[in-house]
């Protein structure tokens, strides 16, 4: 279940699932780009050591290394490293946090429809299964604020993608609209992840709440998903 907390003042949204790990969404209340020191503060951290990659649509997922500051072509990070936090940013595309309780590592991918049609969000299961040997049953889930089902109208070929992504598609696509939340969800299903909870909110509906690339005519602006170990 998702709830509200405060950073001063400015809303941020968390998940009872992920207690045992310092995570966060934020709104449109704070950009971390424009107010690193307030969030590096919040998560005792130097503002430096807040690394944040260079988003493509693609599915290259790295590790965050607290001497590597640039991160290019890049869609998902796993941390493993207690010094440093990532931040990776959103406006409709689906934030997917992964967090391995029994090892205490964590990840975030960013799953558009071109990132979800790659299986971003598996595929870092799957990376962080072979270098850290991460057991699926030990892994949470959470699926941040995206755009809807009856706000994501999509191409016959974006749908043809994204269909194959799942064994089973029942319920997940209308026509030309497609469910990036519940695709994402049964693919880390399929791959045996158990605990998964999905944020309520759309970034088209609640639009007072987040941004929307496209309500807001391919705005710039982004609201993150953020995570630190403990």
């Amino acid at each position: 279940m998702f709830y509200v907390k405060q950073i001063k003042d400015k809303n941020i949204y968390c998940s009872d699932l992920l207690e045992n790990l310092e995570h966060f969404f934020t709104t449109r209340d704070l950009i971390v780009k424009e107010n690193i020191n307030i969030v590096s503060d919040f998560l005792n951290i130097k503002p430096e050591n807040l690394l944040h990659p260079n988003q493509t649509h693609s599915d290259n997922i790295e590790i965050a290394k607290e001497n590597q500051k640039e991160y290019k072509n890049t869609d998902a990070l796993i941390l493993k490293d207690k010094n440093i936090a990532i931040y990776l940013n959103f406006a409709d595309c689906t934030p997917v946090i992964l967090y391995d309780y029994k090892q205490n590592i964590g990840a975030i991918a960013h799953a558009g429809w071109r990132g979800t049609a790659q299986q971003i969000a598996p595929k870092t299961v799957h990376k962080m299964k072979n270098l850290y040997d991460s057991k699926p049953e030990n892994i949470l889930a959470v699926i941040g604020p995206c755009i809807s089902f009856d706000c994501f109208e999509t191409s016959d070929e974006a749908i043809k993608e994204l269909s194959k992504t799942v064994s089973d598609t029942k319920g997940l696509f209308k026509g030309n609209y497609a469910d990036l939340k519940r695709i994402n969800e049964r693919q880390l299903k399929e791959i045996g992840i158990k605990k998964i909870d999905i944020c309520p909110f759309c970034t088209v509906k609640d639009n007072d709440k987040f941004f929307s690339y496209r309500k807001e005519n391919a705005t710039t602006l982004r609201h993150s998903a953020v995570i630190k170990l403990k």
